[in-house]
């Protein structure tokens, strides 16, 4: 199945990552055995397993699954499509949002599968400039369009809660393929997106 709800955990990696965070937890010198504290490691544990779901999951399957012939060949565009991951440098939050948008070649895609793609490249530990082009090479690869792009806009809690501590910063990432490399196309999509 391509594409599954993660609410299953591996009990063996929740229970050694639970013994992780208890020991993180003593570590910092909070009272592991406080009420608030007591269920906390499982928690974390499954919290981060849910996290990084993206590693159990084939983006490449996800697509091929709802890929049908259409003679369309216009743009498709899934904008503002809601994003979570984690900085990989400090395993703290990044969000935002994913703007997406094809040409067709002969085959388009089930409209949701865009933003699941979306989701499996952000369950992983991640920079925001890596995210940016899996998806763009996973649609790329996969569905052989006229051409990609994909933009991406996100708050980073690393910039915002530690180190510069700016609150109001958005780092934005782009990348663009085949058709979307022509300045037409391509100040088309940004148009569309509000850019």
């Amino acid at each position: 199945m391509p594409y599954k709800n993660f609410e299953e955990y591996n009990m063996q990696v929740t229970d050694d990552v639970k013994n992780r965070y208890k020991n993180i937890i003593e570590d910092l010198g909070e009272d592991i055995g406080r009420d608030g504290l007591l269920k906390t490691p499982e928690r974390a544990a499954k919290a981060m397993q849910f996290l990084t779901q993206g590693y159990h999951q084939d983006p490449v399957e996800i697509l091929k699954s709802a890929m049908f012939k259409e003679s369309y060949n216009e743009m498709v565009l899934v904008k503002d499509i809601e994003l979570y991951s984690l900085c990989e440098h400090h395993i703290l939050p990044f969000f935002g949002k994913a703007h997406i948008a094809y040409i067709p070649n002969g085959h388009i895609v089930g409209l949701s599968k865009l933003p699941r793609i979306v989701d499996v490249f952000a369950r992983r530990l991640q920079v925001q400039e890596r995210l940016t082009e899996q998806i763009l090479d996973c649609i790329n690869d996969t569905l052989k369009p006229q051409g990609v792009a994909v933009v991406i806009e996100a708050s980073h809690l690393c910039m915002m809660m530690r180190g510069v501590q700016k609150q109001n910063s958005i780092t934005t990432t782009s990348g663009f393929r085949g058709q979307f490399e022509k300045i037409e196309t391509r100040n088309e999509f940004l148009k569309l997106i509000g850019k």
